[in-house]
């Protein structure tokens, strides 16, 4: 029986989640149901589908080592189901258990207008299980009225706020056969939530390391590193004993939780919680606790009200990517920022590329396309965009805009969307092609694209654009470079990648041709060599990394560029649009020693600045007075793979060819089975691929094999 044909199933009696002013449900809800295999099982699977976040268990063991299932879709678009293999927790007498919460399905913050959502409801559930036996006969048990169900143990949850959980609610046994369930509801039928199930294609969140604290000061627990995930606890308490866990990236300087992340929070009018959960013990011995439908970001967590019999524990929770691609070197400043780099990736994916983990939990398209490239050198990420730039998708309007966040409950339109954040419709299936050779991307957004390009051109005026959210967080906001500059760069990027996709797919090219050579035109007209404009490091990157300029230009722009750096002590003066250009601009010019001394400047704004104070994943500002865990600047770590280390990808090629360094003697880097190695000017290098080298005076396509080269 197939998944579609299982009832949706919820509890009676839930308040409506439609009026904003009433109560609604704010916790969590118990299914159950028993079913009695007589004949020998050959093979068991289960599919689910629990809107919004469910955990399941089958005769007292858990299913699957998946956490925060669902994924986040558009829910009345697609809803993503799992299946996993059952066969071996299957008896003769069984017991199914389902713990249903809200997640993004059923949100009570204004803030992204999630309170409004068109798909909202109460926790609710489909679900079936297929058995094949040993005589070839097969049945199948689905989500029916036979179910049935109570309130749950998790008495509030949300996403982004935390969890209050009271043990004492806990229906121990209740996923085991001859549980009492005689004070429970029978399940009511309700509607279903208007997507198409699709299965499970990407990678699982997963709980992918534990941490133990690195130090206490007083009731405040350091775990040494800024991560995404929870607390796990281990308690003796008092019954009805309230334990309350607080999560923040940093200390004040009285040495107390700083409160940036729960003071934007408190915007809401009725916060519960605020990155905190609270933990309410049974009074049974040995309780062990961790939540299920919510995770923070964090470093540090504040306890209160602990029993003197407690142990605290951080799991690191997110989607289980697999690493691919390695970067160190003999510079310890570099290896920090890369292993920031790769953990802002990490703890900022859950289903979604999200912005920060402890915030917003947003799935903004400018940061996603502005960090791909790096993403994909450092991981497999083809199923997990795929799956995300479905959602991109479900933003687009008839009209051929998109959202800049994805998904969404309808906000993020008209001032937040703009070239430079809507390209993520054209730039992550590119680079994904590119880095992988896979066109299914391409051929599935090919439609939205046309639609979007053709959106990008009325909304131009002569073809210059000038909306969206431009160089967004520069060091200085009076100082930032105007939209237009970049927003008209990235018109004339997505058409020149139209051409190259069209041309991928076997389309015509020459329309997108002919817009981008208009673009090209009218930003040049518009802006090069406009002396209002110069003083942007962001101006004259851009028009180096997108190709607006022609061949004797460059050295124009490039030295402008290099002075600009040097003149302001070789600080960095860009916001994420300018830091995407601007390493790729100096370092193909002969300047990634300029790009080195602005890295690892010790004084703000720079990478460095933020290691130096005690920053484990990137920030968000330059001074890190917000967010410290966003990845939007992290085309730094590309600059490690693509000119430290020297693994090149490109449209057409690979190219070997590592820049030499002063106060870099030694280069590890590694690409899938692609790696090279550097000792001083001895150059080591393993190819999995026909690659062309460009190392000292050797310039030459290379079969796959190792090599050894001198610079």
């Amino acid at each position: 029986m197939d998944i579609s044909k299982a009832k949706w199933i919820t509890m009676p009696g839930l308040p409506s989640v439609y009026f904003a002013n009433r109560e609604k449900l704010n916790g969590s809800v118990y299914f159950r149901k028993e079913f009695e295999i007589t004949k020998e099982v050959l093979k068991a699977e289960m599919s689910i589908c629990a809107l919004g976040l469910g955990v399941c268990t089958l005769n007292g063991k858990r299913v699957g080592g998946d956490i925060l299932s669902t994924p986040f879709t558009h829910y009345d678009k697609r809803l993503i189901y799992q299946t996993y293999d059952i066969t071996e927790l299957i008896s003769e007498k069984n017991a199914i258990g389902l713990f249903v919460g809200n997640g993004f399905y059923c949100d009570n913050m204004s803030c992204w207008e999630d309170v409004s959502s068109p798909w909202k409801d109460n926790p609710k559930v489909a679900a079936v299980i297929n058995i094949t036996l040993e005589s070839g006969e097969t049945e199948s048990i689905p989500t029916d009225k036979s179910w049935k169900c109570t309130t749950g143990a998790s008495v509030y949850n949300h996403m982004r706020q935390g969890e209050i959980f009271d043990a004492r609610m806990i229906p121990v046994g209740f996923d085991m056969f001859g549980f009492d369930d005689s004070g429970w509801n029978v399940v009511k039928h309700t509607y279903e939530p208007g997507g198409i199930l699709e299965p499970m294609e990407m990678p699982p969140i997963k709980i992918i390391r534990e941490l133990e604290p690195v130090r206490k000061i007083g009731d405040i627990y350091d775990f040494g590193e800024n991560i995404s995930g929870w607390a796990k606890i281990r308690v003796s308490g008092e019954k009805g004993q309230e334990i309350s866990v607080s999560y923040d990236e940093t200390l004040d300087n009285n040495g107390n939780l700083y409160g940036n992340v729960n003071r934007f929070i408190a915007l809401e009018k009725l916060p519960k919680l605020g990155n905190r959960d609270v933990f309410i013990c049974s009074g049974m011995e040995k309780e062990e606790w961790h939540p299920e439908f919510c995770y923070h970001g964090f470093r540090y967590i504040k306890v209160e009200n602990a029993p003197e019999d407690f142990k605290i524990i951080a799991q690191v929770v997110h989607t289980d990517l697999k690493k691919i691609g390695n970067f160190r070197c003999n510079d310890e400043m570099l290896n920090k920022i890369h292993d920031a780099s790769v953990r802002s990736t990490l703890t900022n994916y859950h289903g979604i590329p999200t912005d920060c983990p402890h915030r917003e939990q947003n799935g903004w398209t400018g940061d996603a396309q502005l960090s791909s490239n790096q993403a994909l050198m450092n991981f497999d990420m083809a199923d997990a965009y795929k799956k995300w730039m479905r959602d991109v998708r479900d933003t687009q309007r008839p009209n051929g805009q998109v959202s800049a966040i994805a998904p969404n409950a309808g906000w993020g339109y008209n001032v937040f969307s703009g070239p430079a954040w809507d390209c993520v419709l054209f730039v992550i299936p590119w680079n994904v092609y590119v880095y992988t050779g896979r066109t299914d991307l391409l051929a599935e957004g090919w439609e939205a694209m046309v639609r979007h390009i053709d959106y990008m051109e009325r909304m131009s005026e002569n073809y210059i654009v000038d909306y969206g959210l431009g160089d967004w967080c520069p060091p200085d906001i009076t100082k930032m470079c105007p939209v237009k500059i970049t927003s008209t760069a990235y018109f004339y990027y997505c058409s020149i990648l139209m051409s190259k996709i069209a041309r991928v797919l076997g389309f015509e090219s020459a329309r997108w041709d002919e817009l981008a050579q208009r673009v090209r035109e009218a930003w040049r007209n518009a802006f090069w060599q406009n002396k209002e404009f110069e003083r942007y490091q962001t101006y004259n990157a851009c028009a180096i990394y997108f190709g607006l300029l022609n061949e004797d230009e460059i050295p124009i722009a490039v030295e402008k560029l290099m002075n600009l750096v040097v003149e302001n002590d070789y600080h960095i003066d860009c916001g994420v649009l300018g830091a995407k250009c601007i390493f790729s601009a100096l370092s193909d010019n002969g300047y990634i020693d300029i790009v080195y001394k602005m890295v690892t400047n010790p004084t703000a704004p720079s990478y460095a600045y933020w290691i130096l104070n005690g920053c484990t994943t990137l920030c968000e500002n330059w001074v890190p007075t917000d967010s410290r865990n966003h990845h939007m600047f992290s085309e730094v770590d590309n600059w490690f793979y693509r000119y430290v280390g020297g693994i090149r990808i490109n449209d057409d090629n690979v190219t070997i060819q590592p820049c030499m360094l002063e106060a870099v003697s030694e280069v590890d880097v590694s690409f899938k089975e692609i790696r090279v190695s550097r000792k001083n000017n001895r150059v080591f290098v393993t190819l999995d691929r026909v690659a062309r080298v460009i190392i000292g005076k050797t310039n030459d396509y290379f079969q796959p094999g190792s090599y050894e080269f001198e610079m």
